[in-house]
């Protein structure tokens, strides 16, 4: 299902002109990429729950731009300190036959199954929940798949281990090495401390005493001197 997002060229600029853009409701953006850059505003509601949804984030959207649908990617946007405010949005204009840079998300499966969780009462840690990758547009992959049905207590995930859709590979200049981990399930606190104080005690405990040597033979009495005749 396509994302779609209505805009209208934004033709007043300036931190003014911005200011009072977002306090009529509306929000300042740009697109560019493959052509002039244009300057942008949307409705800040619609873009706001728009934002909320995964997909939103990597996916090809369609900017509806006074009429005008072309393909984009979210970019950036800067969201207020504290507000729930969206203050500015930057999009990317796609080209359907060079390949994109892109983040997707990780969704991970079989947790609950997994002989470490199951079985070792471990717990899966997510290190990493998106990944850099590239790709052309037709193959641009909603989410990543993580399968950890046959993690063991202790072990972990990496990159490497992921099976990527056809036509994806990992970024050459992405923040993730191949060696990355991805999920580890972690040994229970509980287990690890018993764990660690039982090679403490074993290191602590005296060596066995050697047994005392044996005492040597008393020397043999020597013969007594037998008296010279007279």
């Amino acid at each position: 299902m396509t994302i779609e997002i209505n805009a209208t060229i934004r033709k007043a600029q300036g931190t003014g002109a911005s200011r009072r853009l977002r306090n009529s409701g509306r929000v300042p953006g740009v697109v560019y990429g493959a052509g002039d850059a244009n300057l942008i505003e949307l409705d800040h509601n619609d873009l706001y729950y728009k934002l909320r949804n995964e997909a939103f984030h990597a996916s090809i959207l369609t900017l509806n731009l006074e009429g005008k649908k072309e393909p984009v990617l979210l970019r950036d946007f800067v969201m207020h300190p504290f507000r729930r405010q969206v203050q500015h949005i930057d999009f990317q204009r796609v080209d359907a036959k060079k390949k994109m840079h892109i983040k997707v998300p990780l969704h991970f499966i079989n947790e609950d199954i997994a002989p470490g969780v199951k079985l070792g009462g471990g717990k899966i840690s997510h290190v990493i929940h998106e990944l850099d990758i590239t790709c052309l547009p037709k193959d641009l992959p909603a989410f990543i798949e993580v399968d950890l049905g046959g993690l063991e207590l202790g072990h972990s995930v990496h990159v490497s281990d992921l099976k990527l859709p056809n036509g994806v590979e990992i970024a050459a200049h992405g923040a993730h090495t191949a060696e990355a981990v991805v999920a580890v399930v972690q040994v229970p606190r509980g287990m690890a401390e018993a764990e660690v104080g039982a090679e403490t005690e074993a290191a602590a405990a005296p060596a066995a005493a050697p047994a005392p040597a044996a005492a040597p033979a008393p020397a043999a009495a020597a013969p007594a001197a037998k008296e010279g005749k007279k």
